[in-house]
């Protein structure tokens, strides 16, 4: 099948025999049965019902929801945690310490990815980027690439809106000698339509997979196995809080005046003349003061008759007379305990922490154990965030490295696992705790050195005090190793060898002038003990040029 856009060839694989196809979970395609007993679409059969006829309402409601005040908030919070700013260092870095490739592989794979960020325009865009896929929970860029100079990679990346493309997937199935409809193969793609791909309009311009990046949130329907964006849990909060709080409005500009009510005594007259009495004497009385907000005065205005207004009651012979009270206003309207449950209610469907949505409350860096849960929950929430927005780079950097030539198509699948995106950090908390952990590490090895090489090895205490895996232990003993070479060369380079030499020499010498002085106190018992001494005078003389405590 002939698509618009590149494909990078590859060996396919031999697809296995099944009645179940693969799974859409992952990736949130469209799936496409053709073969047996299909036809319509290009051939195909589209299952419209729940996916595509949906999606596109689903995004325009993620939008809607996005731009209520409550919701902005808590997804500014998210998204400032995700992607910080800072005026010297990038957002976010690429890490390849556990690549085993050499050292000008890796140099290349880091500059293809700054080349991959600056078309994506990141270190201005970051926040606009990291905000449109957490709100529509997916992502589309178009590769474009010079075919006449594939060598220079990619050349642009031209955003898609999600509502006007879909990843297709088409399941060709035939019927085996048993009679049973096996998978035969399988096609993916991407449907492209300037107008929007809905239940009316689904045809469309085909993309291969090559050319499009596509990062999906990752957050799939079980059921309708539909791509949903994080937001999805926020739709339902975000219409009770609206609907409590329009009501709250309404209830207050309703009750919250006081008003009076005139009961007009009509005495006997018929129904007709005791209105019009009535009408009367309210259109006697009253006076309507209002203000012009567009010209800043205020009027007289008896022509309307609002709410807002006092109330006139008849009342027949025999009762009181005239009469004026009063009709007190609401006596709760300070209670917002309504709102600010639903208000919880949202954040917590966001997972942003309740401490959040109260700006009066400082942010204080103390120790670990005032780290609230929530927090430290959030904070594993951004890493899960991060890492399915990677994907982003991911898919990017794979056709800039084959455009290039330097890796092969089949090598990627081998080096992906070991890309590690670094982005910046501004969650104190998480400091906070990794500071705390290690403090109590070392004070738990400061109490267990004594005992180390007596009843516990140093190889028992890195990996069960300080937790130290294989790699790590190696690592560490080969910069202890370095840093005791570069320590002992600045040493022989200052003379600090020579002025041990000399301390050496220093000592020797006083101990050979206070010998003599000993030697007179006590009595010398023969002339063979006198002579002995000067002999192991020598001798010690001779040891000590041996081990280089004596100056040469």
């Amino acid at each position: 099948m002939q698509l618009f856009g590149f494909e990078i060839k590859r060996k396919q694989g031999q697809e296995l025999p099944s009645v179940v196809p693969p799974s859409p979970i992952e990736t949130g395609s469209t799936v496409v049965n053709t073969g047996v007993n299909a036809g319509g679409h290009y051939g195909m059969v589209m299952d419209l019902e729940g996916t595509i006829k949906n999606e596109n309402d689903l995004i325009r409601r993620y939008r809607e929801v996005s731009q209520y005040s409550d919701c902005d908030g808590a997804i500014e919070d998210i998204v400032n945690e995700a992607i910080v700013a800072d005026e010297d260092k990038r957002s976010v870095e690429l890490t390849l310490d556990e690549l085993k490739v050499s050292a000008s592989i890796k140099s290349k794979i880091k500059e293809e990815f700054d080349n991959v960020l600056r078309i994506l325009k990141f270190d201005e865009r970051a926040h606009e980027l990291f905000r449109s896929w957490y709100i529509d929970g997916r992502l589309y860029y178009q590769i474009l690439i010079d075919e006449n100079n594939i060598k220079q990679g990619i050349v642009e990346l031209r955003y898609i809106d999600p509502r006007k493309i879909r990843r297709i997937k088409n399941i060709k199935k035939e019927r085996n000698k048993q009679g049973v409809d096996v998978v035969k193969e399988i096609e993916e793609y991407y449907l492209y339509n300037d107008k929007g791909i809905t239940e009316q309009t689904t045809q469309g311009v085909k993309l291969a997979l090559d050319s499009v990046v596509y990062a999906p949130s990752g957050y799939v329907d079980q059921n309708t196995g539909m791509m949903m964006s994080y937001l999805h849990k926020a739709i339902k909060p975000v219409n009770q809080l609206k609907m409590i709080e329009d009501s709250l409005v309404i209830y207050r500009i309703s009750r919250a005046p006081e008003r009076r009510i005139f009961y007009i005594d009509v005495g006997n007259l018929p129904k007709l003349k005791a209105e019009q009495y009535v009408t009367d004497i309210m259109n006697k009385f009253r006076n309507k003061i209002v203000y012009d907000a567009t010209t800043g005065e205020t009027r007289d205005d008896r022509r309307h008759l609002s709410m807002m207004e006092d109330f006139w009651m008849p009342r027949r012979e025999g009762g009181k007379g005239t009469e004026i009270t009063t009709l007190p206003g609401g006596q709760n309207l300070g209670e917002i305990q309504d709102i600010e449950y639903f208000q919880g209610k949202l954040y917590h469907a966001l997972n942003v922490p309740i401490s959040r949505l109260q700006p009066q409350q400082g942010f204080s860096i103390g120790r670990s154990q005032e780290i609230s849960r929530d927090e430290v929950k959030f904070n594993k929430f951004i890493v899960r965030l991060r890492k399915k927005f990677s994907v982003l780079f991911s898919n990017a950097l794979r056709v800039q490295l084959i455009a290039k030539g330097v890796i092969r198509a089949d090598e990627w699948d081998e080096i992906r696992p070991f890309l590690k995106y670094d982005y910046l950090e501004d969650n104190h908390f998480s400091e906070l705790k990794d500071s705390e952990i290690l403090m109590q590490r070392i004070q738990s090895l400061q109490a267990l050195d004594p005992y180390v090489g007596k009843y516990y090895s140093q190889t028992w205490v890195r990996k069960n005090i300080l937790r130290l895996d294989e790699d790590e232990i190696e690592q560490i003993e080969k910069e202890i190793s370095d840093e005791q070479e570069i320590q002992l060369g600045q040493a022989e380079k200052a003379g600090m060898l020579d002025g041990a030499q000399q301390a050496a020499t220093q000592n020797y010498m006083a101990q050979n002038t206070e010998q003599p002085e000993e030697q007179e106190q006590q009595p010398q018992e023969d002339d063979q003990a006198t002579e002995e001494q000067p002999v192991q005078r020598e001798s010690a003389k001779v040891k000590q040029l041996k081990t280089g405590t004596w100056p040469n």
